[in-house]
């Protein structure tokens, strides 16, 4: 690898790393991205709703995004780009080479975990002094890694432009985690005329030094957003005239941990957050739960969506009281393309930093790039995705770090020499 390229490969991720943001509000890292391509020669760059369909968008809070606005324009993002693109973060880059050749895109995801960071000194952050700057969050998973990888295999392939065919388009993806904005850029069409398309993730279950080609196991998954409204009241004068939304959430949250689990494969679910009532003595009016399903088939997370919204709409009317539910992300399984995952295979063995290559079968976690897969290969193209190793103690951890001097060469070179196979001349 270039040093140049891995310079400012590393310097771009321990950047990120400073200032994490969470999905729908990269503002930011949008700005970074655009700014950057723009420097290494991009003219086709788009961003706003020539990537994004508001139709399709999932989970995007107004007040949240508007606050990242606000702080964003502080820390320097020009108040001309905001406008450009239309309060939505992403941006797709495309390369035409002028020569024949296939539609080649490649996806990087760039949002955080809303994770405060750990104090340990030893903590690679802390250490050498790119630790987060926004309390409450941090990059646990990566994509501040997968951001920066994506810039530099943005740079090879303008550097290398003459020595190739086709087409690039690289696909800086907003709001992954929650598995809610790959919908929104598929809805807006920049992926229906891709041939192929590859995505990767750090770590996982593949250690550092290896490369892990994903066949099966990523896993179906919907996000739910669950509202009750009740009934105020008096607890001490009236308790009788109330209707508890509290309650009715309560009840949810254990008959939802306690659907049965499918029997044709594996299946999750969870409730993440329950935040209810207004005070002491007031009959609970409101309850809000973010919930979600995954599922090894679309089917069983499809079973597991229609028991979650038989529970609400049951407790709703035993509680008298009114039940809504929001879907707010959603991915499918993994669809296997072996020509993809055999050219793959081939290069990372090919390549010297890489102890061993491993095939990963395993019900794991999900992934929206999978939304991506499925348009591309609906409308006759193929995919697939690997992870680069790194060690680790696991994701969405205070502690998740990915070793980036090692490890992240390795993604870029899985890519590049990916590009050079399948767009070389």
């Amino acid at each position: 690898m270039d040093k140049t390229i891995f310079d400012e490969m590393i310097a771009t991720r321990r950047h990120l790393h400073t200032i994490p943001e969470e999905g729908w509000t990269e503002f930011e890292t949008t700005y970074l991205v655009a700014q950057r391509l723009k420097e290494l020669g991009y003219t086709d760059i788009r961003l706003g709703t020539q990537i994004i369909n508001p139709e399709n968008v999932l989970g995007r809070n107004e007040k949240t995004v508007a606050e990242a606005i606000k702080r964003a324009e502080g820390h320097g993002v020009p108040h001309e780009f905001i406008e450009k693109i239309e309060g939505y973060t992403g941006c797709v880059a495309v390369l035409n080479t002028g020569r024949p050749g296939p539609v080649t895109a490649f996806r990087f995801d760039m949002d955080c975990n809303p994770v405060e960071e750990t104090d340990d000194p030893d903590h690679a952050p802390n250490r050498l002094g790119f630790r987060s700057t926004h309390p409450g969050f941090m990059h646990a998973c990566g994509h501040d890694g997968h951001t920066a990888l994506g810039l530099a295999v943005a740079r090879w392939l303008m550097e290398h432009k003459d020595e190739l065919k086709g087409t690039f388009k690289l696909i800086y993806q907003p709001a992954e985690e929650g598995v809610r904005g790959a919908v929104a850029i598929v809805g807006s069409g920049v992926l229906d005329d891709v041939d192929i398309i590859v995505g990767s993730h750090c770590g996982g279950k593949v250690k550092l030094g290896e490369v892990g080609l994903v066949h099966k196991g990523v896993l179906a998954s919907t996000k739910f957003d669950i509202y009750f409204k009740g009934t105020p009241s008096h607890a001490g004068n009236n308790p009788h005239k109330g209707h508890s939304a509290l309650l009715a959430a309560s009840a949810t949250a254990m008959m939802i941990v306690g659907i049965p689990r499918h029997g044709e494969g594996a299946s999750r679910v969870a409730v993440g957050r329950l935040v209810a009532g207004e005070g002491r003595n007031v009959t609970p009016v409101h309850a809000y739960m973010q919930t979600e399903v995954r599922g090894e088939t679309a089917e069983i997370n499809d079973y597991l969506c229609q028991k979650i919204e038989h529970i609400v709409k049951g407790n709703a009317e035993s509680y008298e009281v009114e039940g809504r539910i929001e879907k707010v992300g959603e991915a499918t399984t993994i669809i296997e393309c072996p020509e993809v995952l055999n050219d793959l295979k081939e290069i990372a063995k090919g390549i010297p930093e890489v102890s061993n290559v491993v095939d990963l079968c395993s019900p794991a976690g999900s992934e929206d790039f999978t939304m991506m897969l499925r348009r591309v290969v609906e409308r006759g193209g193929v995919g697939g995705m690997f992870r680069w190793g790194c060690n680790h103690h696991g994701h969405h951890r205070s502690d998740f770090d990915l070793q980036d001097t090692q490890s992240m060469p390795i993604g870029f070179e899985v890519f590049t020499r990916y590009a050079k196979k399948v767009n070389g001349i």
